[in-house]
């Protein structure tokens, strides 16, 4: 058995006095992508930011690789081979397109310099077509490319998109699923938070369902299709 990549194990995690997560247990192997899935509030964005050290979890453990981060700097967490994307986007306006995607090369942690800028651009043909734009003139859908591509050049072993298509048109939500899936083939393990089940469980190898910080189902996309009442019940479907 390989190590996993993430490997979490009963963590509790709080907002002062409001308890978000409740004993969660969530792994990521090598290769996998997940389905994070919940309505809102159920603790899914508490759950990636405990992971990647934005916030301290109560109580548990969170292993990256083997090793123990429970809480460590994010940055330590990030080099470990985690990229980010979260809700919001988070990218830098007074940039343009370029300066963007240059800020974040790196060699990836077996040295890999698989995304290229080049690679990219060929993956975001609207990114090559605004290249020396500014962050803050691009279009909702066109700043989720660039943040998705943003994190493909640290060459990372695990991919987190929180929130991939909120908000954007049905044309562009289309455009990023069909990227998830080349991130997918091309061997990165990924975490993807969406409304859109249907299209995450296209996609994914497992799903885990979160209901008020607790994990209420975990299996693979044809169980998870397989049970109509849990989807009712937990998607609202």
């Amino acid at each position: 058995m390989s190590t996993p990549l993430i490997q979490a194990k009963g963590l509790n995690t709080h907002y002062g006095q409001s308890h978000i997560l409740r004993g969660v247990d969530f792994t990521v192997d090598p290769g996998q992508t997940i389905g994070l899935m919940g309505r809102n509030g159920m603790g899914k964005s508490t759950l990636l930011k405990s992971i990647m050290g934005i916030v301290k979890p109560s109580s548990g453990t969170v292993h990256i690789k083997g090793q123990p981060m429970t809480g460590a700097p994010t940055f330590e967490i990030a080099r470990l081979g985690l990229a980010y994307v979260p809700e919001g986007r988070g990218i830098f306006g007074n940039l343009s397109v370029q300066e963007n995607l240059q800020m974040a090369a790196r060699a990836g942690t077996k040295g890999q310099r698989d995304w290229t800028c080049d690679r990219v651009l060929e993956t975001f043909p609207r990114l090559a077509e605004r290249l020396n734009h500014g962050g803050q003139q691009l279009s909702g859908g066109e700043q989720q490319m660039l943040t998705i591509g943003r994190a493909l050049m640290t060459n990372p072993d695990v991919l987190i998109l929180d929130e991939a298509t909120e908000g954007l048109a049905p044309l562009i939500a289309r455009e990023i699923w069909r990227i998830c899936g080349l991130i997918r083939a091309s061997g990165i393990s990924s975490i993807i938070v969406d409304k859109a089940w249907k299209q995450v469980t296209q996609i994914t190898d497992r799903n885990v369902i979160l209901v008020k910080g607790e994990v209420v189902f975990e299996g693979s996309s044809d169980e998870l299709l397989a049970k109509p009442a849990l989807l009712e019940q937990y998607l609202g479907v």
